[in-house]
């Protein structure tokens, strides 16, 4: 027995020293990636609530194994049993579903089409997945499917067993679908209508199929009914073609699609043109590598390393791109606001809610190009559509609360004050969404007259969510202020920004120091409970929306007493337990219930609204606590799992928090020029920045227990203060941390060393 002890507690400690050996430095960022991280997930739980995305960087088309059913927002589930099909997808969130989908999946034996009949049994230990390329084998056909995408188009390669019955479906799914068989050019045309919203009256995504194999038996089906017949136009259609094969045969497809049309859809497959599977394969390998290279780390541990490739290839997938290449090469979009086609950049499938907060600072920072392109998509939303999306998929949803589109249009200019685009017509979108209600809740701002007129929007007026909404647009106000100071706009203008930008302090509740909804006749709504999500608040409650102050850290902490009660409230929100009131919802919606099992107090870092609350320690002079918080949320809440996220991801928004905290710094207020220290993750990053400049990050002393930071050296010269400037990083930088097990009180201390405040700059 004490033979067995000991060996059991040897191999115990071999295991946690090797989940902390540290890896000096690796060659192919992308072998750390792993796109199922975040799969296991579910309505009720979410670690991510992700698909295995394949994919190109930013790619117009996704394709995922589908293991849901048609429809179901869940398409892939890690515990899952069976696969149904491989699926184009343009679904941002399993909340917000999907559109452009289409099916296909390879058969053998008797012929089956419905989505459970041709269902197979799979592993995922005989389940290849990289962002570039996906092989698994689908035992109850004994077919090896394997496919590689490009931005528009796929490659697919089925290995058939023998067989005088080998079959691929292709599903061009309800609510409106057509499909005709081209025998002679062994093609396949459809299109699908397949949506969940924010479409025009005449969308379709056209799709194209190119096989390799003379087709030997041809049906189409429609809803249940095979049919012997070349073309089939109903609520739910498809195609099933046939094969003889042999033992270990590849069949061949080359796969596209377009939002423009047939003629266009062929087009995209120009993409592959000739070249064979392992050639796009390669390229796409190679193109993941170059993006993910822009950032490369050592010093870290196999762990850290995996979630931070996983959490950088989440954080260059969208907003994807929504636009397509003529015949002459030239940029065109059909338009998701006004069915037309159209010239000029196209973005899509963002929820600027979740990511103005750290995913488009990460792009100004990283890819300020390309977010360029995406500025210049957003002057054709509203040219197309009157308004800036808020929540685009792909044109405007009825979602979530806020203005954020301010702030994102103002962060990019900001950062970016030289690149061509028209920031005249995206100042007038913004003024024009800042000041009027739009077509739906979530476009422009609800309760916009109520918000000019009291400067808070009232509880009791039938607007729900009001505190959080008067929150958010009153930051958006800031970043309208900011911009308009850059745009030179009359004094008057800029004052009239600047004055409401501060209606938060018409929310903050002396007695709780929190802030509370208010009713349209200046009182404080009541009953009040701190715990209780949603009702004033957005799938959070006071304890969270109370420090989305992002622009007045400093006003925020007058308004709580000072300094010492400011981070009294800060370490509350770790103290109290995480008890919560959903009576609003009628039941635990899975926000709270992420919260209730992190062991983390009222931090609930697995939805947006409070991800920025650990850095404000550093505004109040006590940046280690913020060092603390930072490690333990990486350590404690990413990991390179299934379950690997503590909430949604959330189109790129929780994992770049992660990337940027790794970094050791993090934009707690877009539209400002600065990043607010934390601690770094690894003992040296560098950032390849896309003006050729490059930022070094070394912390040669990090590991899991150093995660306090002694001293800071920028450019060679101590650095004492608790961020550093968007400008610094520009011109290129060198930062180094010295780290140490124990905090360095007395560094961060002083009045200049906090970052920026509207009340105090």
């Amino acid at each position: 027995m004490k033979t067995i002890t000991f060996t059991f507690l040897f191999l115990a400690c071999c295991t946690l020293g090797a989940q902390h050996k540290i890896i000096e430095s690796i060659d192919n960022p992308v072998d750390y990636v792993n796109p199922l991280i975040g799969t296991d997930s579910k309505p009720s739980l979410s670690n991510g609530n992700v698909y295995p995305a394949i994919a190109l960087p930013w790619g117009m088309n996704f394709w995922t194994p589908q293991t849901g059913t048609m429809g179901h927002g869940w398409a892939y589930e890690y515990d899952a049993d069976k696969l149904r099909g491989f699926k184009q997808t343009h679904q941002p969130s399993p909340w917000m579903n999907d559109y452009g989908q289409f099916a296909i999946m390879p058969t053998t034996g008797k012929l089956v089409f419905n989505e459970d009949d041709r269902a197979s049994w799979f592993s995922h230990k005989s389940e290849v997945v990289k962002p570039y390329y996906y092989s698994v084998y689908l035992a109850d056909h004994n077919v090896t499917t394997e496919f590689t995408p490009t931005e528009r188009a796929a490659f697919f390669r089925f290995t058939f067993p023998e067989s005088d019955s080998a079959h691929v479906v292709i599903d061009a799914l309800d609510n409106g679908s057509y499909i005709k068989i081209l025998p002679e050019e062994r093609k396949i045309i459809g299109y699908t209508t397949k949506n969940s919203g924010g479409v025009p009256d005449n969308f379709k995504n056209y799709f194209i199929l190119m096989f390799d194999k003379d087709f030997e038996q041809i049906h189409t089906f429609s809803g249940d009914q095979l049919q012997e017949t070349l073309e089939a136009d109903a609520d739910h259609v498809g195609a099933v073609i046939g094969f003889k094969t042999q033992k270990g045969e590849i069949v061949q497809a080359r796969v596209a699609s377009s939002f423009i049309s047939f003629e266009q859809a062929e087009l995209n497959l120009e993409e592959i043109g000739t070249k064979d599977f392992e050639t796009i394969k390669s390229e796409g390998r190679s193109i993941w590598n170059k993006e993910l290279s822009r950032i490369m780390v050592g010093g870290g541990t196999i762990d850290q390393f995996k979630t931070f490739y996983s959490a950088l290839y989440r954080s260059l997938l969208f907003p994807r791109k929504f636009y397509e290449y003529d015949q002459n090469g030239d940029v065109v979009h059909y338009s998701p606001y006004n069915g037309e086609v159209l010239p000029g950049y196209m973005f899509t499938d963002t929820g600027f809610w979740d990511t103005f907060r750290s995913l488009f600072p990460f792009l100004n920072l990283m890819y300020p190009e390309l977010n360029v392109k995406m500025q210049k998509g957003l002057v054709n939303a509203y040219k197309e559509s009157g308004w800036l999306p808020e929540w685009a998929s792909p044109g405007l949803r009825n979602i979530m609360v806020g203005n954020n589109s301010a702030s994102v249009v103002a962060d990019a200019y900001l950062k970016n004050p030289d690149a061509k685009y028209d920031i005249e017509t995206l100042y007038e979108a913004v003024i024009n969404g800042a000041n009027n209600e739009g077509p739906l809740t979530a476009v422009g701002r609800a309760g916009a007259e109520y918000y000019k007129d009291l400067g808070y929007v009232p509880y009791d007026v039938g607007i729900n969510e009001n505190a959080a909404r008067t929150l958010e647009y009153a930051y958006d106000d800031f970043a309208i202020y900011q911009l308009a100071k850059a745009l030179n706009r009359p004094n008057k203008e800029i004052e009239l920004y600047k004055q409401r930008s501060l209606n938060y302090k018409k929310l903050f509740d002396p007695q709780t120091k929190l802030m509370r909804g208010k009713n349209k006749n200046g009182e404080f709504m009541a009953p009040f409970n701190p715990f209780k999500w949603g009702d004033a608040f957005t799938e959070g409650n006071s304890w969270h929306y109370t420090w989305s102050v992002f622009h007045d850290i400093a006003g925020l902490m007058d308004l709580m007493g000072g300094r010492e009660d400011f981070v009294a409230q800060l370490d509350k929100v770790f103290e109290l337990p995480p008890v919560f009131d959903d009576s609003y919802y009628g039941g635990v919606i899975h926000e709270i219930r992420e919260m209730q099992i992190a062991n983390m107090g009222q931090y609930a870092h697995g939805n947006q609204p409070i991800q920025h609350m650990i850095y404000l320690y550093n505004y109040a002079s006590e940046p280690w606590k913020a060092q603390y918080w930072v490690r333990e949320t990486m350590d404690r809440m990413y990991m390179p799992t299934p379950d690997g996220y503590c909430g949604d991801e959330d189109n790129g928004q929780t994992s770049a928090w992660y990337v940027f905290s790794a970094m050791g710094f993090y934009p707690v207020c877009p539209a400002t020029d600065e990043y607010v220290i934390g601690t770094p993750l690894f003992q040296k990053m560098t950032l390849s920045l896309q003006n050729g400049k490059k930022v070094t990050i070394e912390a040669p002393k990090n590991n899991y227990e150093n995660r306090y930071i002694q001293k800071a050296y920028l450019n060679g010269k101590p650095y004492s203060k608790n961020y550093i400037s968007h400008k610094e990083l520009l011109d290129g930088a060198e930062i180094i941390f010295e780290m140490g097990s124990s905090p360095n009180k007395s560094r961060g201390i002083k009045k200049d060393d906090v970052p920026y405040s509207l009340s105090s700059n």
